[in-house]
């Protein structure tokens, strides 16, 4: 007894030593860097917000850096959809660009609820170094319609909650935010001063010699009218034929996020006086779709909807569609968007003798946000050791589907995803093996039906079945 509580104590005191190690690594490692000027520039001209952010940073310990550490406070955590990051190389006319890696990490002396994510720096930097990152984060459903509804005739109003000083878990010389609003009608902001409005650009700053995780939060009140288009749900189903066909089927579920509109709607005011009447409200949305389109069909659950319109050319297919009535606050649409594509565009095989098809990710229409996105790429009868190569992290799982003359089912590879948007619209690849002798499994077995039945016929013509002669 006495040597198990003494092997207890030991384990807890390792387990405390390793806990005290963590915390003094992460704290010198957020002491170890510092940033010489933040330029942050919020868009807010549309529903999806746009975050670009700008960091010179140095090193200020003997030990070389190679990561620098983002943080996001809980409630823009939540809402968070993409995170890239690339630094600048050359200067001036030379200057480019290079993607940085970004992956969420987590610090052990972390505030309650924030969220990290790290940028791998190309060359460690030494003491004194510096280096220029350039920072772009998205976040949806920011925007909160304040009053929560209005009528067809009133403008939306929205507000935006951030912080005038951008949280960092390093000290910040020098910072400053700016803030593009869509209109100058901004009914009220928050004051940090120094804090100067100006046109269509709000400005906070600059501020300097900012301690770790500095937070000062600002509400911005202001006139947003751009149509707020969420897709709840989205299924993407791409059926791949290695008869010389791709078929892709788009079953969406539409919603107006905006402020909910109340009282009754009158089509006359709003096709009589469209700049005032429905502001807010959008009747067309625009699907962008590969080259070589064809067949391409829109309808919901009523039946075929004539109202589109499809400009294709050998660069892109753009397809505006207007569903049967224009969508205000809260409102919702549920259509399907079809098309079939040449095989040779899209499917390609690899040294190692695979095939592999090279798609777009995310979702056609222009200015969405989709809550949940699920692809499921329907493989050939016989398709064996199916993966794909995403360049974000996305659920992967397998499924069956039978079709007509399936006899062992065709593999369906499903990859699902929360909170994309349009930035997410990247090439990914599914690759798999298979043998080109299944493709004579569905002639065979239609020209076996076909020969039993005439052999049937036969019999049945040359035997005599009657009972007497």
């Amino acid at each position: 007894m006495a040597r198990s509580i003494s092997m207890e104590a030991a384990g807890l005191t390792l387990a405390f030593l390793i806990l005290t190690f963590l915390t003094i690594s992460a704290a010198s490692s957020t002491n170890q860097i510092q940033i010489l000027n933040a330029e942050r520039r919020i868009d807010l001209s549309s529903h999806i917000v746009k975050v670009f952010l700008t960091l010179k940073v140095e090193n200020v310990m003997t030990a070389p850096a190679s990561e620098i550490v983002l943080a996001f406070p809980p409630a823009q955590a939540d809402h968070l959809a993409l995170v890239k990051a690339q630094a600048a190389i050359g200067k001036k006319k030379k200057k480019s660009y290079v993607h940085l890696d970004v992956n969420p990490t987590e610090l052990p002396d972390a505030p309650n609820g924030t969220k990290y994510f790290s940028i791998s720096l190309l060359n460690p930097l030494s003491l004194g170094e510096t280096a220029t990152l350039e920072v772009l984060y998205i976040l949806t459903h920011s925007l909160k319609p304040f009053p929560a509804e209005i009528s067809q005739s009133e403008s939306q109003l929205v507000y935006f909650r951030d912080s005038a000083l951008i949280l960092s878990p390093y000290h910040v010389k020098q910072q400053t935010t700016f803030l593009k609003t869509p209109s100058t009608k901004v009914e009220s902001f928050t004051r940090v001063e120094p804090t100067k409005f100006a046109g269509r650009e709000l400005k906070y700053g600059p501020y300097e010699d900012r301690p770790p995780y500095s937070f000062s939060p600002v509400t911005v009140h202001l006139e947003n009218n751009s149509p707020f288009a969420v897709v709840e749900e989205l299924l993407r189903e791409v059926e791949i034929s290695h008869w010389g066909n791709i078929q892709i089927t788009e079953h969406y579920k539409l919603v107006h996020a905006g402020a909910r509109h109340k009282g009754v709607f009158s089509r006359v005011e709003y096709q009589s006086r469209p700049s005032f009447s429905g502001t807010s409200s959008f009747k067309h949305l625009l699907a962008s779709l590969p080259p070589r389109v064809h067949s391409v069909y829109y309808r919901d659950d009523i039946g075929n909807i004539s109202s589109s319109h499809l400009r294709s050319d050998y660069r892109k297919s753009e397809l505006e569609i207007e569903p049967r009535y224009p969508l205000f606050g809260g409102w919702k649409a549920t259509f399907v968007i079809g098309y079939g594509l040449p095989l040779e565009d899209f499917l390609f095989e690899s040294p190692d003798g695979k095939r592999y098809l090279n798609f777009s990710f995310g979702c056609p229409l222009a200015e969405t946000v989709v809550d949940k996105l699920t692809i499921k790429v329907v493989l050939p009868e016989g398709s064996k050791d199916p993966s794909a190569a995403v360049p974000f992290p996305v659920e992967q799982r397998l499924e069956t589907k039978y079709s007509y003359l399936d006899v062992v089912g065709r593999t369906v590879l499903v990859l699902e995803k929360k909170n994309v948007v349009p930035e997410h619209i990247t090439p990914f690849q599914v690759y798999y093996t298979f043998k080109p002798i299944f493709m004579l499994a569905e002639p065979l077995m239609l020209a076996s039906v076909f020969f039993l039945f005439f052999v049937a016929c036969l019999a049945y013509l040359h035997n005599d079945l009657s009972i007497r002669k």
